[in-house]
């Protein structure tokens, strides 16, 4: 699906009637000490518009399974920031691999023991699902990728039992074999 946008434009030395173009375009325009950049970011509102239509063709994930995964990217772009400050002065671009431990992070954090629970009621069950969801974004042009990205990066870099369970089981058993389980400060 192609988004395209028109603008109407005039300057005093440069009269440019009507400009048209993609949502990823930039354009500059230059004449005599007059230069006028245009760059279109998609704003909220229309990757809210993106996602409903995605849900109408494709209804396994929540819409806000998309908003999720969106946030778990910036998660995952920050954290590789301060990791990799030469990377990405080249490119902000995460493999898929980057993406699922990103998004996992920032799933504990959100939503802490309840996290599979959270990602289940939305569709979730696996990292496939992540990369289904990226692939639905990337189609509608909201993510981009590269020539070597694939559905298969997002196979199952971790089981949903050891990233969002394991976490939170206790790490101590007790001499018997069982393991001690914390009490919930009851309200």
């Amino acid at each position: 699906m192609s988004v395209y946008f028109t603008f109407y434009l005039h300057f005093d030395r440069l009269d440019v009637k009507k400009l048209s173009w993609q949502r990823d375009d930039v354009l500059c325009i230059a004449k005599g000490h007059w230069v006028c950049t245009l760059r279109l970011i998609m704003s909220d509102l229309d990757f809210n518009e993106i996602v409903n239509l995605i849900c109408k063709e494709d209804s396994r994930y929540n819409r806000k399974a998309y908003d999720f995964v969106r946030e778990g990217l910036d998660h995952a772009v920050k954290e590789l920031k301060k990791r990799e400050t030469e990377r990405v002065k080249h490119s902000l671009h995460v493999s898929g691999a980057e993406l699922l431990t990103g998004i996992r992070a920032y799933a504990l954090d959100q939503y802490g023991p309840l996290a599979i629970t959270v990602l289940a009621s939305w569709g979730i069950t696996r990292c496939g699902d992540f990369g289904e969801i990226v692939f639905n974004l990337i189609e509608y042009n909201v993510f981009s990728k590269t020539e070597n990205d694939r559905r298969e990066d997002f196979a199952e870099i971790y089981t949903f039992e050891d990233a969002f369970v394991k976490p939170f089981r206790p790490k101590h058993p007790r001499r018997d074999g069982t393991v001690s389980v914390p009490e919930v400060p009851s309200s």
